[in-house]
C-alpha cells in the first residue's frame, strides 16, 4: 500500500529567525591551522617546484619582484622580436622586387642571409630605440619626461635621412647600388615613420616630398 505525505500548508509552517550562533564544534580550517597542514603544503609545493627547477624562493607575503622584472624583460624581447620579423619580412619582399625589377637572377640563399642579417639587426635597433615601460629612459641620466621627446626626435632625424637618401639612389645611383642599400634603407625608413607620434610622421614624408620636388626627380 502506497503513503502518501500530507503536503504540508505555508501557513502551517511556522516561521522563526535562523540560528546564528557560531559553530559548536572546531571547522575544518580551524583544524587544518592547529594541524599546521597549509604550511606543510606550502613547503611540499617549494620543494616540488624545486625539482621541477622552478623554485622561486619567495616568503610567504611577499610580492615576487624577481618574477616582475623577468616578465617585463620578457615582455620587452618578444615586442622587439615581432618588429624585427616584420621588418625582415619586409626586407625579404624588398629585396626580392628589387631583383625582379632589374631582371636578376633570383638567389634565393642569398636573400634569405640577408633577411637573417636584417632580422638580427633590427632586432637590436628595435630592443634599444623602442620605448618599453621596462626602461625608464634612454639616455642615462635624462629626466623621464624627456625620454619621449628624444626618442622621436632620432626617429624623426631617421626617417629624413633614410627617405630622402632612398628617393636619392634610386634616381641617381647604378642599379647595382639600387640591389644593394635600397631593401635596407626603405626598412629602416618604414620602421621610423611607424616609431613617429601621426604629425611628426606626416610632417617627415612631407619633408621627403619636398626633397623630391626640389630635386626635380621623376617618377
Amino acid at each position: 500500500m502506497v503513503v502518501t505525505r500530507k503536503e504540508r500548508r505555508a501557513k502551517d509552517i511556522k516561521l522563526s529567525h535562523p540560528d546564528r550562533s557560531g559553530p559548536t564544534e572546531k571547522t575544518l580550517l580551524q583544524m587544518a591551522e592547529e594541524r599546521n597542514l597549509f604550511n606543510m603544503a606550502d613547503e611540499q609545493q617549494l620543494r616540488n617546484d624545486s625539482i621541477l627547477g622552478k623554485a622561486t624562493k619567495i616568503r610567504p607575503g611577499e610580492k615576487n619582484q624577481k618574477e616582475e622584472l623577468l616578465s617585463s624583460s620578457a615582455d620587452r624581447v618578444m615586442e622587439a622580436a615581432l618588429y624585427a620579423v616584420c621588418m625582415a619580412m619586409l626586407h625579404f619582399t624588398l629585396d626580392y622586387l628589387v631583383q625582379h625589377q632589374y631582371a636578376m637572377q633570383i638567389e634565393m640563399p642569398k636573400i634569405l642571409q640577408r633577411t637573417l642579417v636584417a632580422l638580427l639587426v633590427f632586432g637590436v635597433l628595435v630592443y634599444t630605440l623602442h620605448p618599453h615601460p621596462a626602461v625608464a629612459t634612454l639616455v642615462p641620466g635624462l629626466p623621464p619626461k624627456y625620454d619621449h621627446t628624444a626618442r622621436q626626435a632620432i626617429f624623426l632625424v631617421g626617417s629624413l635621412a633614410a627617405g630622402c637618401y632612398l628617393i636619392h639612389i634610386t634616381n641617381k645611383y647604378s642599379y647595382m647600388a639600387v640591389l644593394k642599400q635600397a631593401p635596407p634603407v626603405g626598412c629602416i625608413w618604414v620602421w621610423t615613420i611607424l616609431e613617429l607620434d601621426l604629425s611628426l610622421a606626416v610632417f617627415s614624408l612631407t619633408g621627403a616630398y619636398t626633397f623630391f620636388w626640389a630635386k626635380g626627380y621623376g617618377f
